[in-house]
């Protein structure tokens, strides 16, 4: 029987993923409510994304699959490596949603660590759903956010869930967890709860 695991997957990547309320037991693929993340509390000066709001409005996430029917297709099936190739150059390469530059922002997202020290973070990808760039195959880069703290963050893991607030900019980064197409400078990362 033929292995369908990975073009199953990214189908599911690509289709609506579960939304949850916060919780700690989160599984792979599983995303915070965006329609919690609209109706956080507005604080002064500071935009409340959710990140649908980072995408282009013209871009198409799936195009590199038109015409292709993955679910068909073993995972050594060469089409299937071909179209997998393809989707994750032009993933690395997704464009960004230029009208955020330099907002002051807000979102919540999961921690992908990248650089710290015991107990503390210097540095991490903020990624859309749960087990991103760790689990299952990084989303596109307009969908990770490299994050920069001003001072080290205490008591985070990987995969916990967090708000992040700070000034959005326009940058590629090249990580070993994945390539991003924005960089957060953090002025502040809180635990994520959901807005009542």
């Amino acid at each position: 029987m033929p292995n369908r695991s990975l073009p199953l997957l990214l189908i599911a990547l690509l289709s609506a993923t579960p939304v949850v309320a916060s919780k700690t037991d989160y599984q792979v693929g599983d995303r915070l409510p965006q329609a919690a993340t609209k109706a956080a509390p507005a604080r002064s000066g500071v935009r409340t994304l959710t990140w649908d709001d980072l995408l282009p409005p013209d871009w198409d996430p799936s195009a590199a699959f038109k015409g292709l029917d993955l679910a068909s297709l073993d995972d050594a099936d060469p089409r299937a490596m071909a179209a997998l190739d393809a989707m994750r150059k032009a993933w690395d390469a997704a464009p960004v949603n230029r009208a955020l530059d330099g907002q002051r922002v807000r979102i919540p997202g999961f921690v992908v660590s990248l650089d710290g020290g015991p107990g503390e973070l210097r540095e991490f990808l903020l990624v859309p759903y749960f087990g991103a760039c760790i689990h299952v195959p990084p989303p596109p880069a307009n969908q990770i956010i490299h994050v920069m703290p001003n001072q080290p963050v205490k008591n985070v893991r990987t995969m916990e869930a967090v708000w992040v607030s700070g000034t959005l900019g326009i940058g590629r980064s090249d990580t070993p967890m994945g390539k991003s197409g924005y960089r957060l400078q953090a002025t502040e990362v809180t635990p994520y709860k959901a807005p009542r």
